[in-house]
């Protein structure tokens, strides 16, 4: 190192590191404020076409969403998923204000077909039929393309409401 560019590293050094000192809690605040409104998530289920997605907590809800929500406790949970809570990602097929029907196993929202439902699980647990009417104020109608995907067609999930969902998402990987 020559002799000038010595000199300039000792006379820099102390304010560099000062500068550092004051910037590193202002930059930590604003990583730790992010980290709270958004998360990874990584996809066990074969129910969506992505392994990874980034969520953002305080996305708008919209239909096409894609949410990240707790399963309701069941037994039927439990036995496809394990112990514990659950988090669940769908699609919103229905928002508030829809009406969901059912003919048969062929669900509909507002009169067009969305899906059909099934009897059973693949395990042989028995499947109830979801919810009808209008979706309420708060809650969304949700489901995937996979023919076997546990969603709102079946009572076991109903219809997905506000306190459930941890935010929206978008596939990454």
């Amino acid at each position: 190192m020559t002799h000038l560019a010595s000199r300039l590293v000792r006379t820099l050094k102390r304010p560099l590191v000062l500068t550092g000192l004051v910037l590193l809690p202002l930059g930590w605040g604003a990583v730790d404020a992010f980290a709270k409104d958004h998360a990874f998530l990584i996809n066990a289920s074969p129910s969506l076409p992505n392994w990874a997605f980034w969520l953002d907590k305080h996305a708008r809800i919209e239909r096409g969403s894609l949410i990240f929500f707790e399963a309701p406790a069941s037994e039927l949970v439990e036995a496809h998923f394990g112990k514990g809570a659950q988090l669940f990602g769908k699609r919103v097929l229905g928002v508030p204000g829809d009406v969901v029907s059912h003919r048969g196993h062929e669900v509909f929202i507002n009169g067009r077909k969305i899906a059909a439902r099934l009897d059973m699980t693949r395990l042989g647990i028995a499947l109830h039929k979801g919810p009808e009417g209008p979706i309420p104020d708060g809650c969304f109608y949700t489901g995937t393309s996979h023919p076997r995907g546990l969603d709102s067609r079946y009572a076991e999930i109903g219809f997905v409401c506000r306190g459930q969902i941890l935010g929206s998402g978008r596939a990454i990987l």
